[in-house]
């Protein structure tokens, strides 16, 4: 079962706030003041119920933020209304665009989100196609030619200027994909220890359907997500893993999830090996010093393929230092968004 998990790229399923998030205890009470008078109005209705189960203070502030925009793929007639955290207002500079990990949803920035609105940034957390918490009770294909095509379809509807572009994780292998088919909706790239070198999901796209169906099905198990966090996380305790748990696998209760999931990994996954060398833009790779899923020397093969990057690593952090050390990678990618970093 470890080789499936690490196959799909599923570390990227525990998503919380609380031990870094405890590091910056003034930030956490600004923003829990600040969402108060949110909390009783109650999340937005398409969420699970099991929402209100969550006990971390920034993810319930984050998903009281969560929409959804009309997103057109030329599937249907009808647009998918697609989910996402939208800025407060919009600037004239680059906006800031962060994708998620593997199955996961823009409930993992929930640290991350608010300080870089708080440095000035105009920041978009979106949902990619397939995972998070758009309605897809009209399922259309969730291999990585339509997930990049509904991103495409995303920015140039609602956000229509190049972008800093931020994947974690997977995330990152879905960073290059984009933005090597579409350069001009790509300012730069960060990427936060990508799983970029897997050759999409392997062995598995030859299952058959009901044995892909009992894998994904295990997916959302919850002792299979407190191991994911117990691989991605660098020192967190049981009671906090438990939460960022049922942060991770909120978006698996809805009733499209398994299908799309199946969807996904029956088509190939993410392979970009070959794209890396093709990027044009200038990137930033934030490494980790305990990370557990991905090698230091893959983040150095990466460094060394990009024609264009610079490298930054992050010490006593796990796999996944936008929810471990918010403010270290807020900083790093504000620097960066601006210019102001090498």
């Amino acid at each position: 079962m470890a080789m499936v998990v690490l196959q799909l790229g599923f570390p990227a399923t525990g998503v919380t706030t609380t031990m870094e998030c405890g590091a910056r205890n003034l930030m956490c009470v600004r923003v829990s003041a600040a969402g108060s008078h949110s909390c009783s109005a109650g999340f937005p209705s398409f969420l699970p119920k099991e929402v209100h189960q969550i006990k971390d203070p920034f993810a319930r502030t984050l998903a009281q933020r969560i929409q959804r925009l009309p997103v057109q793929i030329g599937f249907s007639e009808s647009c998918i209304m697609s989910s996402c955290v939208k800025p407060m207002k919009q600037h004239d500079t680059n906006p800031v665009v962060l994708l998620h990990s593997f199955d996961s949803s823009c409930l993992e920035w929930r640290c991350t989100y608010p300080l870089l609105e708080e440095a000035g940034l105009e920041v978009w957390a979106v949902d990619v196609l397939g995972w998070g918490f758009s309605d897809l009770e009209i399922l259309p294909p969730c291999n990585t030619t339509t997930k990049r095509y509904h991103l495409y379809q995303l920015w140039k509807s609602h956000i229509r200027r190049p972008m800093i572009l931020v994947g974690p994780s997977l995330g990152g292998a879905a960073a290059i994909d984009f933005a090597v088919n579409y350069p001009e909706a790509v300012k730069r790239l960060v990427l936060i220890n990508p799983s970029v070198y897997a050759e999409g999901t392997g062995l598995l796209t030859k299952l058959p359907r009901i044995m892909a169906y009992a894998v994904v099905s295990l997916l959302k198990s919850i002792p299979l997500r407190l191991y994911a966090n117990f691989l991605a996380f660098f020192d967190i305790s049981f009671s906090t893993s438990l939460d960022w748990t049922n942060v991770g696998r909120l978006h698996c209760l809805l009733p499209w999830w398994e299908d799309a999931t199946v969807n996904y990994m029956l088509s190939g996954g993410y392979n970009v090996v070959a794209q890396i060398k093709q990027v044009k833009q200038k990137a930033l790779v934030i490494w980790s010093e305990h990370d557990n899923i991905i090698s230091t020397k893959l983040a150095m093969r990466l460094h060394g393929e990009l024609p264009n990057s610079t490298i930054r690593q992050i010490p006593d952090c796990g796999h996944l230092p936008h929810v471990e050390k918010p403010n270290v990678v807020a900083e790093l990618i504000a620097d960066f968004a601006r210019g102001d970093s090498p």
